[in-house]
C-alpha cells in the first residue's frame, strides 16, 4: 500500500508540474494595426489604432500602444476594424430546402437525423463566422440537442464557430408549432424532439430543467403557437424556474394577446413581430424587453414576401425604433438560398433595416451592443477593450457610411485566433483532437 501511495504521489506531482508548466507558458502576442477602429457604442471611428492581443484576450488598445518584440503584426491599416457581429435568433441545425422537403421545415427532422443535423450546424456555424458573426443565439429546432453539441465542440476548440447561446428544445403547449394527427402525436412521437410539451406547472418546471440538464444557455418557449396559449402567470413560472440557474426566457410570439401576456410577465426577449403593434412596442420599451423581430426582406430568392407583408414588416420595425424598443439583429434564416452561405443570407436582412429608415449607426448598435446584451456576453465579449475576448472583424469600407460594407468581411479573429484573412478562411488553428479547453464543458 505504501508503494501504491508513493506511486500516486509521484503521478500527482507530475500532473501538477505539467499543469503549472502549461500555465506559465507565455501566451502568443498579436498586434493589429487598425486604420479605422469602429466604436459602435459612440458611433464613431478612431484613426490609426493598435490592438494588442495576448492569447485569447485583448491586452491594450490605443494610438500609441507599444508593440512588443517578437509579436505577430497584422496590418489592417486600410481597413475598418470593429467588434464581431451578433445574430440574436437563428437555427443552425435546421436548413429546409426546395428539395426534398419543398421548403416545409416540419418535414426536415423526419428525414434528417440529429447526427446529420449536428454536422450541418457545424457547417452553418463556420459560414456565420466567415460573415463576421462571432456570437449566435441558436433558438431551437435543433433536433435532439444538436445545438448543445455544436456549442461544446466550439468551446472545446475542436472546430471554429461563433460563441453559441443555445436554447435546447423549444417548450410549448401540446404540439408545439406542429399540428400532428392523434396517431402521429401519441404513437409515433412526431413532435419530439423539435418541441417539448409542457401544459401544467409540473411539466413547465420539468421541461426547463431538462433543457438546463442537456446544456441550454437560454430558454425558448412558444407563447401562443396554439389556442391554449400560455398565460402571464405561466410565463412567470418559466421565468422563475430559468432564473434559478441564471438563465433568461425568449418567447416565440404570434398574436397581440400572446405579446401582452409575455410583456406582462416580464419576458427577456420576444421573437418575431407579427404580434407586435404600437401598444406592444410602447410596453416593451417601458420594460426594456428585447425585440428579436426576424424582419425578413423582400429579396430572398425562393422565399417571397408579399408587398403588403413587407410593408407591414418595415412599418413595424420603424415603429419599434421610434419608440426606442431595444432592437437586436435577428433573422430566423433557417433555410437554403441558392448561391449564398448562411451568413450571407443573414446579411441580406440589412435591407429591411435600411428600408425602415434606421440610421447606420443604430443598425450597427443592434448588431453589436444590443446583441451582446441580449446574449448576456457584454461583460466578456464584444467591445474591443482591454480584458475582453479578442473577437473582431474588418471590412474595407466604412459601415457608418454604407452598412452594406458588412457584406465584405475580409478579416475575422475569434478568441485571439485568426479565422479569416484577406478574405480567405484559415481555420487550421482551431482544430485539435483533445480537451484542450477543459473536458468538463457542458
Amino acid at each position: 500500500m505504501r508503494h501504491v501511495a508513493l506511486s500516486l504521489s509521484f503521478v500527482l506531482c507530475a500532473l501538477i508540474g505539467v499543469t503549472l508548466g502549461a500555465q506559465q507558458a507565455p501566451a502568443p502576442i498579436t498586434a493589429i494595426r487598425a486604420g479605422r477602429l469602429l466604436d459602435p457604442d459612440a458611433g464613431r471611428l478612431l484613426a490609426n489604432q493598435v490592438i494588442l492581443v495576448e492569447g485569447t484576450r485583448i491586452r491594450d488598445v490605443g494610438p500609441n500602444v507599444a508593440i512588443p518584440a517578437g509579436a505577430q503584426v497584422i496590418d489592417l491599416s486600410r481597413m475598418t476594424v470593429m467588434p464581431g457581429l451578433v445574430e440574436a435568433h437563428n437555427h443552425l441545425a435546421l436548413t429546409y430546402k426546395p428539395e426534398p422537403e419543398s421548403n416545409i421545415y416540419y418535414y426536415t427532422y423526419v428525414q434528417e437525423s440529429t447526427a446529420l443535423r449536428a454536422i450541418q450546424a457545424a457547417s452553418n456555424g463556420i459560414q456565420m463566422l466567415a460573415s463576421g458573426f462571432t456570437i449566435v443565439r441558436d433558438m431551437g429546432n435543433n433536433a435532439l440537442y444538436a445545438d448543445t453539441a455544436l456549442r461544446q465542440a466550439i468551446e472545446q476548440g475542436w472546430i471554429p464557430g461563433p460563441t453559441i447561446i443555445n436554447s435546447g428544445i423549444i417548450i410549448g403547449g401540446m404540439g408545439g408549432q406542429f399540428f400532428p394527427t392523434p396517431e402521429m402525436a401519441q404513437q409515433h412521437n412526431i413532435v419530439y424532439p423539435e418541441y417539448l410539451d409542457a401544459d401544467t406547472p409540473d411539466e413547465i418546471v420539468k421541461a426547463v430543467r431538462q433543457n438546463v440538464l442537456f446544456g441550454a444557455k437560454v430558454i425558448k418557449i412558444c407563447v401562443d403557437c396554439k389556442p391554449y396559449a400560455y398565460t402571464a402567470d405561466e410565463i412567470r413560472l418559466f421565468i422563475r424556474e430559468a432564473a434559478k440557474v441564471g438563465m433568461k426566457v425568449e418567447g416565440h410570439v404570434q398574436t397581440v394577446n400572446g405579446a401582452r401576456n409575455a410583456i406582462d410577465a416580464g419576458i427577456w426577449s420576444i421573437a418575431h413581430s407579427t404580434g407586435l403593434n404600437e401598444e406592444m412596442h410602447t410596453l416593451m420599451a417601458q420594460k426594456g424587453i428585447y425585440r428579436a423581430g426576424t424582419d425578413t426582406p423582400d429579396t430572398l430568392a425562393g422565399h417571397p414576401v408579399s408587398p403588403q407583408g413587407y410593408r407591414r414588416t418595415v412599418a413595424s420595425l420603424k415603429d419599434a425604433y421610434a419608440k426606442k424598443v431595444p432592437l437586436t439583429f435577428s433573422t430566423d434564416a433557417d433555410y437554403y438560398v441558392a448561391g449564398k452561405t448562411r451568413g450571407e443570407v443573414c446579411l441580406e436582412f440589412l435591407k429591411t433595416w435600411k428600408d425602415a429608415g434606421i440610421p447606420n449607426a443604430d443598425i450597427l448598435r443592434a448588431m453589436t451592443i444590443n446583441g451582446y446584451k441580449v446574449s448576456e456576453t457584454e461583460k466578456t465579449r464584444g467591445p474591443i477593450q482591454a480584458g475582453f475576448f479578442a473577437d473582431l472583424i474588418a471590412v474595407p469600407g466604412n459601415p457608418l457610411e454604407d452598412v452594406d460594407a458588412l457584406k465584405n468581411v475580409e478579416f475575422v479573429m475569434k478568441d485571439g485566433q485568426v479565422f479569416k484573412r484577406d478574405g480567405v478562411m484559415t481555420p487550421g488553428a482551431f482544430f485539435h483532437g483533445g480537451p484542450v479547453n477543459g473536458w468538463r464543458i457542458r
